[in-house]
């Protein structure tokens, strides 16, 4: 099953979505789908993995996490 969770990560420049987006790249095929918004401080993404695995990844960059939710419509 493929869920949907949105991160609010603080992020101030490139240089940190870059970071996300280097662990996010590692994870795939179990991350289908991804958007790092520098400008929303926002990360979405489409996983079979579990939350909790996904926020321990992005937390390991050096990044804060100050917020984390399941979204029931799938990223576009």
């Amino acid at each position: 099953m493929t869920n949907h969770y949105q991160f609010e990560v603080i992020m101030t420049c490139s240089g940190c979505s870059n970071a996300i987006d280097r662990v996010l790249k590692r994870l795939e095929p179990d991350v289908s789908k991804y958007v790092i918004s520098l400008k929303k401080q926002t990360v979405d993404i489409e996983t079979t993995l579990p939350l909790e695995t996904i926020l321990s990844k992005i937390q390991k960059t050096g990044k804060e996490v100050t917020g984390s939710k399941v979204i029931e419509t799938p990223l576009i």
